[in-house]
């Protein structure tokens, strides 16, 4: 039974160990976020509860995502004997330990399942070490990773893995941690008496970027500093939350206004082909934490809608940056966004691919219309019918074209696409001209 003195001492020695390590969830039930994976009934949720994880696995998400975390209510929820070593600081020497005590346990009828932290940070050498154990089951592989493993780790001990993809924080998961940190008596501060405007948690939400370490240890900073008034009380406003933060707030409600308001002046900025003001924009959205998905998803609509042809590559530079932000992630990921968003707002402008909704609204209202009989397939059956008689091959002709109707009857001679002047656009529109002389001859 402990003592008055030696439970003392374990309150002292706490105060020592950062909030982050100490608020650190202990079950499921305190996980917060990755619902994707860990949501009732998701099979890595029940390979721990029922302590059955046969596979390897392999997480892999940014930093402060849970990744050593959930290792470790793996440890604590498994029966199996648990070891970690961190890939920074371990050889190929502390990998053959490693595996010599697992063959010990094995002997004892007991599982292994080891950590291997930073694992992107073993060569391949070391990586080699440790796969023909993970192959034949002496241990069971827990690898955590900031970087892709499909690049970073051997192609071998990824197919021998399941791959599960962590994801950053959303806001309201980051103010639940933070208020539990907040009330928790025992590894939290609920021993105080703490006052945090509604401002401050926000910014400590927002500004951290989806890591939930980076959002308490900058709370652990604004209580420790902040002296409390006459009353007792440890007061934290929005100016406090900025200077732990070492960022400023700015005005932005990613579900209000403001989100839409500056969207929509991004979007506007490049239409007018104002490369400066859009990357002002672009990059006050991701001071502001805006889901970087949500502005990439904007811009491909943009390629197409404000310059389609008139840039043929502007969809093709939006669409590789968009690749390269689900490769890379945010920051570097921010060259990308910064790309995509120079390119379109310095390319050829057009709206023609919006002539699509005029074909759209004709469909609607003529309703079922008759393919002429040259245009339908001459497939097996439709050959007996005729279809495809009288069809002109335009590869037959000079030019590769040819005089031929295509639309239905009721449209006939009906035009839709309406091409601009503008880049390459320009081009498509001489040479539909002269297409038309050769249809009216």
């Amino acid at each position: 039974m402990m003592n008055l003195f030696e439970e003392q001492d374990t309150k002292q020695q706490k105060t020592h160990i950062p909030l982050a390590v100490r608020m650190r969830p202990q079950n499921l039930n305190e996980f917060a976020g990755q619902e994707h994976i860990l949501g009732p009934n998701n099979l890595l949720r029940r390979a721990i509860e029922s302590d059955r994880l046969f596979s390897s696995i392999i997480l892999w998400g940014p930093p402060g995502t849970g990744k050593t975390t959930l290792a470790t209510i793996i440890a604590n929820s498994t029966k199996s004997h648990f070891e970690t070593i961190s890939a920074v600081t371990s050889g190929v020497a502390d990998i053959r330990n490693l595996i010599a005590r697992a063959k010990q346990y094995s002997n004892w009828s007991k599982k292994t399942v080891a950590l291997v932290d930073e694992i992107h940070r073993f060569n391949k050498a070391q990586q080699d070490a440790l796969l023909p154990h993970v192959e034949y089951g002496t241990i069971t592989l827990i690898g955590a990773t900031t970087e892709n493993p499909y690049f970073e780790v051997i192609p071998a001990l990824v197919s021998r893995s399941r791959v599960f993809n962590l994801k950053p924080l959303t806001t309201d998961q980051l103010i639940k941690t933070l208020n539990r940190a907040i009330k928790d008596e025992e590894n939290g501060y609920g021993h105080k008496k703490i006052e945090i405007t509604n401002d401050a948690l926000l910014h400590f939400a927002q500004i951290s970027g989806g890591d939930t370490r980076c959002s308490l240890n900058a709370l652990e900073l604004a209580v420790e500093s902040t002296p409390p008034n006459k009353e007792g009380i440890v007061y934290i406003d929005l100016k406090i939350a900025e200077e732990a933060m070492q960022k400023r707030a700015i005005r932005y409600d990613k579900g209000g206004n403001e989100h839409y308001d500056t969207i929509s002046a991004f979007i506007k900025s490049i239409r007018g082909s104002n490369p400066d003001a859009a990357l002002y924009w672009l990059a006050k959205m991701i001071y502001a934490g805006e889901d970087p998905k949500f502005i990439m998803r904007r811009l491909i609509i943009l390629a197409s809608e404000d310059i389609g042809l008139a840039d043929p590559l502007g969809i093709v530079v939006a669409s590789s940056c968009a690749r390269a932000l689900e490769w890379c992630g945010l920051p570097e990921a921010q060259y990308h966004l910064a790309q995509a968003t120079v390119y379109l707002s310095v390319a050829n402008k057009s709206n023609s691919m919006g002539d699509y909704f005029k074909a759209l609204e004709a469909v609607k209202k003529e309703g079922k219309t008759e393919i002429p009989t040259h245009l339908k397939s001459a497939a097996i059956d439709g050959k007996e019918e005729g279809n495809g008689k009288g069809y002109k091959y335009p590869h037959d002709y000079p030019g590769h074209f040819v005089k031929q109707d295509y639309l239905p009857e009721e449209l006939k001679n009906k035009q839709f696409y309406n091409p601009s002047d503008q880049g390459y656009e320009k081009k498509i529109s001489e040479r539909l001209k002269i297409w038309k002389k050769l249809s009216e001859n």
